[in-house]
């Protein structure tokens, strides 16, 4: 089926995973003669030998279309290098793809979202969903073998009611008993509660949700979305002047989450990490 990982037999007899790349296929040559004719010569020789099964040429490749990329003001940059950039990031992706290191292959392949052209982007984006679906099975092997037994994100502690009482202000008690529903429909609340102003604790209505126990995993997340690359604020709030955003991966903003930072704290940005192939969509079956 077009679209699905295929396999290929490897001459040490194992099978490898193969990243279908047809916008990559067709565009090729021509994309090749457009880079050829802006002086990137070596550049092409790398791409046929990355095409033809050299790793390395791949990697090199895609430090020339890279050194091409900030050889001045970005709006200068000629769109064919940007797309040269994009097709090295693929060619690094397959060999990845090919060895079943995701994380790698997911790492090249959001550098050619974040860094790449346009010509390529349905390729990347296909690619993104097919890598993190294989990375996702490689998660749940990982579950049902009993390996996320690690550090917790959130440790499990008794919450004494009795010392939460001590920190509420003085009075916050006073109002009415505000009521409680755990079956409570969308238009119920709506109804009831939202057009009347009226406040409502609504109990398990996520309690259905995998996030509750997988998200707060770190060897789970990381083997999911570890290697993703996400848009983070550094800072207490945006008036700080250490205020500022990064791009990091996944797993480094959760590895800043577990050695508690605080004198630099980091948090994920608004951001549609949901909706897009080219983010965390690998967790979105979990809510």
């Amino acid at each position: 089926m077009s679209g699905a990982p295929t396999t290929a037999a490897s001459s040490g007899n194992h099978s490898l995973l193969h990243l279908p790349t047809p916008t990559l296929d067709a565009e090729s040559q021509s994309l090749l003669q457009s880079i050829s004719a802006q002086g990137g010569y070596a550049y092409a020789r790398m791409a046929a030998l990355a095409v033809a099964g050299d790793q390395s040429a791949a990697e090199a490749a895609r430090d020339m279309a890279w050194e091409q990329l900030h050889s001045g003001p970005w709006h200068s940059v000629l769109p064919v290098w940007r797309d040269a950039y994009s097709m090295a990031c693929l060619h690094v992706a397959k060999f990845h793809f090919a060895a079943g290191e995701f994380g790698e292959a997911l790492g090249a392949l959001d550098m050619g979202l974040i860094m790449g052209g346009m010509l390529l982007r349905k390729d990347l984006h296909d690619s993104v969903l097919l890598v993190s679906s294989e990375a996702r099975k490689k998660a749940k092997s990982l579950e049902a073998s009993g390996d996320f037994q690690g550090e917790k994100l959130v440790p499990e502690v008794p919450v004494d009611v009795n010392e939460v009482l001590k920190i509420l202000p003085l009075r916050s008690l006073t109002s009415g008993r505000v009521e409680k529903r755990s079956d409570l429909s969308l238009e119920g609340f709506l109804r009831d509660y939202f057009q009347t102003g009226t406040p409502v604790v609504i109990t398990n209505c996520m309690a259905h949700w995998p996030a509750r126990t997988k998200w707060n995993h770190f060897d789970y997340l990381s083997s999911v979305a570890g290697n993703r690359t996400v848009p983070v604020e550094v800072g207490k709030n945006y008036l700080c002047s250490d205020w500022k955003q990064e791009l990091v991966t996944f797993s480094k903003f959760l590895e800043r989450i577990r050695t508690n930072r605080s004198t630099e704290p980091t948090y994920l940005a608004q951001h549609p990490l949901f909706d897009q192939p080219d983010h965390l969509a690998g967790l979105k079956p979990d809510v």
